[in-house]
């Protein structure tokens, strides 16, 4: 008889996890407290970012966010509050902002990035699915000098790290994306990155897990766990109670809720993000970053997505307008000739990424509960390490020797 599996978070997580999952012969049931059609993995820039090697806590970054704290409009805004959690991240966060944590996490961070976007292609030709996903690249798009001098030291990092990434003049830039007008001083691009439709992939995957017997239990919160020696022994929802063998925690931004439950200490913080989409005639092709705001561009299928901010300011899916208003403003300051409607901003979403300290993701099983593995903390790069946490997850619990190094990604990991 094949063994059970519950997934707790039917995201881009949870779903890639159950996918590997049911290839090995477990019998997948998802759980999620949404409607399964909405959140991070639903309003994400669609990126496939080998390009992204160095962790949101790098040097400088704590500084500038301590600066950036007073104004709410800025790329990263820390909303400070007196909360034990979010204290503790803080200083962990503080204590990874070093050149030699960097050093380490490039490594890992590139291994499963590019392992990602391999499984991506498999998954796409073995199961003939067709969302939109195509190669182009990306474009670090800046407006002044200084931060074209920071870029282009970044894509010499990468050059040396084995990716493809080089400087392009104006004239170059001008050549391939002929029918955009630009307001920059010139961009780094690395070729090395894919770009998708999140919505698409989401809904091709649901419908493929379903197809194979993947049991999905939506609108359902997980409210609490019974732990008997050191093992899950089952999982009590709103709804029902469910036991299984295993059980994976891949619930975002709402893992640490379900794991302090279990004795297991997740550093982690909610950052949102949001999307604005537009149908306008934008001419963009490839997809880029306006470097100075951190604002994601991507031509996805029908439409221009400019999505981006890191918004640390805990649990909550309000729409905050100043917000939305930086991502359109900075839109028009990179591309003069774009303006983004009131109706295209009134209809931005949001979505909330897990941010652990130290910018890697905690995949593997906590010494805390034998049947437990967790797959969280990804930040923004979630959809760039999908693929390959959901492989990894799969290698855990079916106890095949895994095919990265998981000691950077540990549960465990001190800070």
């Amino acid at each position: 008889m094949s063994k059970s599996v519950v997934i707790i978070g039917g995201g881009i997580i949870g779903l890639c996890s159950a996918y590997y999952l049911q290839k090995e012969g477990f019998q997948i049931t998802i759980i999620d407290q949404s409607n399964l059609d909405s959140g991070a993995s639903y309003v994400n820039a669609g990126y496939l970012s080998p390009s992204h090697i160095v962790p949101l806590s790098a040097p400088g970054v704590m500084k500038k966010g301590l600066k950036w704290m007073l104004d709410s409009s800025s790329p990263l805004y820390i909303k400070p509050r007196l909360n034990a959690d979010f204290l503790k991240w803080t200083l962990a966060f503080n204590k990874s902002c070093s050149a030699n944590h960097v050093k380490k996490a490039i490594p890992a961070i590139k291994g499963i990035t590019l392992f990602s976007q391999d499984l991506y292609d498999a998954i796409k030709r073995d199961e003939n699915f067709t969302f939109h996903y195509e190669k182009k690249g990306l474009l670090m798009l800046c407006q002044t000098e200084a931060m074209l001098e920071e870029e282009i030291k970044a894509a010499h990092l990468a050059k040396k790290e084995g990716l493809d990434a080089r400087e392009l003049s104006m004239a170059e830039l001008k050549k391939m994306e002929p029918n955009v007008n630009w307001n920059v001083k010139g961009a780094a691009y690395y070729s090395c990155d894919s770009h998708t439709t999140p919505q698409e992939f989401m809904e091709e995957m649901k419908a493929h897990l379903k197809k194979v017997g993947v049991t999905f239990c939506a609108n359902e919160k997980v409210e609490d766990v019974n732990v008997l020696n050191g093992r899950i022994s089952e999982v009590k929802t709103n709804k029902q109670i469910l036991k299984a063998d295993e059980f994976v925690l891949a619930a975002g931004s709402w893992s640490p809720i379900l794991s302090k439950k279990l004795g297991v200490k997740l550093l982690l913080q909610a950052g949102k993000g949001y999307r604005i989409n537009t149908t306008q005639q934008t001419g963009i092709t490839i997809p880029s970053i306006l470097a100075e705001a951190k604002v994601a561009v991507t031509p996805m299928h029908g439409f221009t997505r400019f999505a981006g901010t890191m918004e640390i300011a805990g649990i909550n899916d309000t729409i905050n307008k100043v917000r939305v208003d930086a991502i359109a403003n900075a839109t028009t300051r990179f591309y003069p000739e774009l303006k983004l409607t009131e109706e295209e901003k009134n209809d931005a979403a949001s979505g909330l990424r897990p941010v652990s300290p130290d910018g890697l993701p905690y995949i593997g099983k906590s010494s805390k509960c034998d049947n437990l593995s967790i797959a969280t903390g990804h930040a923004m790069m979630g959809w760039s390490m999908a693929t390959a946490t959901g492989k990894l997850v799969s290698e855990i619990i079916s106890d095949r020797k895994t095919s990265l190094n998981l000691h950077p990604f540990h549960p465990d990991r001190k800070f």
